[in-house]
């Protein structure tokens, strides 16, 4: 029988001298460039959105494409995807020589060709352009940068998975030019920054994640299961905010979590739920957030259009299977007073399941 390697959220006074890390206080730097580039590494900055006229926006810039690479050094690449209304949806995978990006170590400054993700913690300008679509973001945060604890977690003594949530939820604004026409939007929007020193798919069996404004509330949620050889550890992370102040982010005291309505989505072959419910109760306070699907926006089955021997290995000798599986439907917000609910907000939201490994009902 193997032997379980420990899996953490590093949250001890000494992991934040370790890691160079304030406690409540996420820096500037701690939004710059994280990685070097050597291989198994991975870095991303990632931006979503939901516009006024129903329109879903998904922008990130990555360091690397987010496969495990053989080699030392970046390969930089943006991703964007632009859902309308209709379901109609554009998207596009672009990448570049390492020698057309550069990426600040002191603060978020990332330029691939005459692409740019650049802000401060509270304020961010994001610009990408082809030969089909050039969009413009403005994202100004109404909740404060924030982390779970750390924000890394450390999977055996030295790989870790680490994410800093700079903005949890902004006002957007945004410009899409796109067949000749020109779009001024507003909207609601979210960016976070993800980096590790090891591929995901080597840590992580799969993971819930979902962000949403809800009225004068913002929530961020997630549920990580480690890989097999972590005996599937569990990570539940939480962070309600409402008026620039967090009101709740302890989840491994206070959390109770259900996933609920399964059924196996035929494109990804997994188990997916309907209903995810966050229930948060210290004592003073109790609020439930339940994500319910009406909607997927992206379905994934990374294997395919992969070479046979490469899936077969993928699947059969290494028990890989990734997906990714981005849904859409609303986020309810109730919060108790007693056993009575007290008030009720409901608001559009969108959420992810990534699978690494075989399904795992």
């Amino acid at each position: 029988m193997s032997k379980i390697i420990p899996a953490v959220l590093a949250a001890k006074p000494e992991d934040y001298q370790r890691l160079g890390l304030t406690p409540g206080a996420p820096a500037l730097w701690e939004d710059g460039l994280r990685t070097d580039g050597r291989a198994g590494s991975f870095e991303w900055w990632y931006f979503d959105s939901k516009l006024e006229d129903g329109s879903s926006l998904v922008i990130v810039f990555l360091t690397e494409p987010m496969t495990a690479r053989k080699s030392d050094g970046f390969a930089p690449q943006y991703k964007i995807e632009l859902t309308r209304p209709d379901q109609t949806r554009y998207e596009r995978d672009v990448f570049f020589d390492a020698a057309e990006a550069s990426f600040a170590k002191d603060r978020c400054d990332v330029q691939i060709g005459k692409c740019y993700f650049r802000g401060d913690l509270h304020q961010y300008e994001i610009h990408v352009q082809n030969e089909d679509v050039a969009v413009d973001v403005v994202l100004s945060g109404n909740a404060p940068a924030w982390r779970p604890h750390t924000g890394h977690i450390f999977f055996g003594r030295e790989s870790y998975f680490a994410w800093l949530p700079s903005v949890p939820e902004g006002a957007v604004q945004t410009t899409i030019t796109q067949n000749g026409k020109t779009e001024h939007l507003t909207g609601t929007g979210y960016h976070d920054h993800n980096w590790g020193n090891v591929p995901m798919m080597n840590l992580m069996h799969h993971w819930y994640w979902g962000r949403a404004k809800i009225g004068d509330y913002q929530v961020i949620s997630s549920y990580i299961y480690g890989a097999k050889k972590y005996g599937y550890a569990e990570f539940p992370i939480f962070m309600l905010a409402k008026d620039g102040a967090v009101l709740a982010d302890d989840p491994e005291k206070y959390l109770k979590y259900s996933e609920q309505d399964a059924y196996i989505d035929e494109k990804t072959g997994k188990t997916t739920h309907k209903t995810l419910v966050y229930d948060y109760d210290d004592g003073k306070q109790h609020y439930r957030v339940t994500y319910r699907q009406e909607g997927s926006l992206t379905r994934e089955r990374m294997t395919e259009g992969m070479p046979c021997w490469k899936k077969t290995a993928a699947r059969v000798l290494m028990g890989l299977d990734p997906s990714y599986h981005r849904l859409s439907g609303s986020a309810v917000l109730e919060r108790f007073e007693g056993d009575a609910v007290a008030e009720t907000v409901t608001a559009p939201a969108l959420w992810e399941q990534m699978y690494f490994g075989k399904d795992r009902p």
